[in-house]
C-alpha cells in the first residue's frame, strides 16, 4: 500500500517530546462475537501530553465516517490538534484521512503493525473507559448510535474533569526494585 510509505511510523519511545495537541486514536468495534456484517464503533482519542480523552460514536468503519469522527474530536478539543497517531487499519490509513490531516496542518503518524505498546495510552482507555461503560455487545441500530452519543457526551465531562490522571515523571531501577515518581 503506497499510503503506508506516506505516513511515518511513531513508536512508544518517540513520545518523549510530545506537546499538547498530539493525539493517539483507535477504533473500538461494538461487534459482539463476530466482525461479520454492520456494527457501530467508537473513536477513542487521547492527548499524549495532557491525557485528555474524547470519545465519538461512529456509524460503521467507513473512511469518510472515521474522518468525520476525527473532525468532531478535533473541533471539541481544548487544544488545537497538531498530531494524529493511529494504528495500521484501513479505516485510518487512507487518502481521505491523509488529505484531511495535510489540509489542516496535522502531523499524521502510525504505529508499527502488531505492536500495541506503540498506542499504549489509547489502548488503555479503550478498556478502562469504552469497554467498562459499553461492554462487548453488538450494536447496529440508529437508536444505539444515538444512545452512544449521549453516553459519550457525559463521559467526556466525567473522565476529563473528575477522574485524576497520574503521569509517570521518572522511573529508575535500583537492583531488582523499580522506583517510580508520578506527577501530582
Amino acid at each position: 500500500n503506497w499510503l503506508k510509505h506516506e505516513i511515518p511510523i511513531r513508536t512508544f519511545a518517540d513520545w518523549d517530546d510530545a506537546r499538547p495537541g498530539f493525539v493517539e486514536v483507535d477504533l473500538v468495534a461494538h461487534c459482539g462475537g463476530t466482525t461479520q456484517g454492520f456494527y457501530l464503533c467508537t473513536l477513542c482519542a487521547v492527548d499524549v501530553a495532557t491525557a485528555w480523552v474524547d470519545l465519538q460514536a461512529v456509524w460503521g468503519k467507513g473512511q469518510k465516517r472515521v474522518r468525520a469522527a476525527v473532525h468532531a474530536v478535533r473541533s471539541r478539543g481544548p487544544v488545537s490538534m497538531c498530531g494524529l497517531d493511529s494504528d495500521n487499519g484501513s479505516e485510518f490509513i487512507n487518502a481521505a484521512l491523509l488529505d484531511y490531516c495535510r489540509q489542516h496542518g496535522i502531523t499524521f503518524t502510525r504505529s508499527r503493525a502488531w505492536k500495541k505498546n506503540d498506542s499504549a495510552l489509547v489502548e488503555q482507555k479503550n478498556g478502562a473507559i469504552v469497554r467498562h461503560l459499553i461492554g462487548f455487545d453488538r450494536f447496529a441500530s440508529k437508536r444505539a448510535y444515538a444512545q452512544l452519543a449521549q453516553v459519550y457526551a457525559l463521559a467526556r465531562l466525567h473522565v476529563n474533569f473528575f477522574q485524576p490522571v497520574e503521569k509517570l515523571v521518572t522511573k529508575h531501577r535500583d537492583g531488582a526494585r523499580v522506583h517510580r515518581v508520578f506527577d501530582r
